[in-house]
């Protein structure tokens, strides 16, 4: 049991280092956006709170955080030690899978699903992929998992190359089939798992009320605005329910 932990939290130190390269590399990039506004030209641009860097700049501060959090739990528990040993640095097939995984997982959500699908289909199916396939790191639910996330990326990039096209929902229907899908499959394994029980609740409200807050909250483009899902609700948000409001 010991020599378990031990492994774990070695793993856990390099996840945080990785983790943290990742939060860095996505804020320096993401600071190319122009945040502050200006003045161009005798006109001023918007202020800093409709600047579409606001929300990744939240995400991957959020995310650098946690991964420093991270970091020196991993280094009180004895990780960095443990990690620049051969229990540390000694590879198995389970764990170069897990990574293999994720990798793919990553690969086609960021490439091939944000800038051509739906954001809420698309996030919906990563947070079921991601929670299904690495709740209990079992290879199957791994593989499966990066399958159902490569299936829909891979289609998307290969209908609709270079970049998206807003009038046509192809490739949100595959991947709404895949969460569909995977998510039933899901649920027919879960019996007394309470977390994946609650799985498809957050898969749907979590990019739901995160795009909103990005569309009618902070006024911030959202990812392939004319999606399958998005376009009914803000078509629906100013139709139906702002003029309600202002009435």
């Amino acid at each position: 049991m010991d020599d378990e932990t031990d492994i774990l939290r070695a793993r856990d130190f390099w996840g945080a280092l990785v983790l943290t390269a990742v939060s860095v590399f996505f804020l320096w990039r993401t600071f190319d956006i122009p945040l502050w506004g200006g003045n161009r030209a005798g006109v001023s641009s918007a202020s800093w709170y409709n600047s579409a860097a606001i929300v990744p700049l939240g995400l991957f501060s959020a995310l650098l955080v946690l991964s420093i959090v991270m970091l020196g739990i991993s280094i009180r528990a004895g990780g960095a030690r443990r990690a620049l040993s051969a229990i540390g640095v000694g590879w198995n097939a389970d764990e170069a899978l897990r990574f293999l995984t994720i990798g793919v997982i990553l690969f086609f959500y960021v490439a091939g699903l944000v800038p051509r699908v739906d954001f809420i289909l698309s996030s919906g199916l990563l947070i079921t992929a991601l929670t299904f396939g690495f709740h209990k790191g079992l290879r199957g639910r791994m593989i499966l998992a990066a399958g159902a996330i490569a299936l829909s990326g891979g289609y998307a990039m290969i209908a609709h190359l270079p970049q998206s096209e807003w009038g046509a929902h192809d490739d949100d229907w595959v991947t709404l089939g895949a969460w569909v899908g995977l998510t039933i499959w899901m649920l027919t394994r879960a019996r007394a798992d309470r977390v994946l029980k609650t799985v498809p609740v957050i898969a749907v409200l979590a990019p739901v009320l995160l795009v909103c807050a990005m569309a009618f909250g902070f006024r911030q483009n959202v990812p392939n605005r004319g999606g399958l899902l998005f376009k009914q609700i803000e078509y629906h948000y100013y139709v139906t329910i702002r003029p309600l409001w202002r009435s």
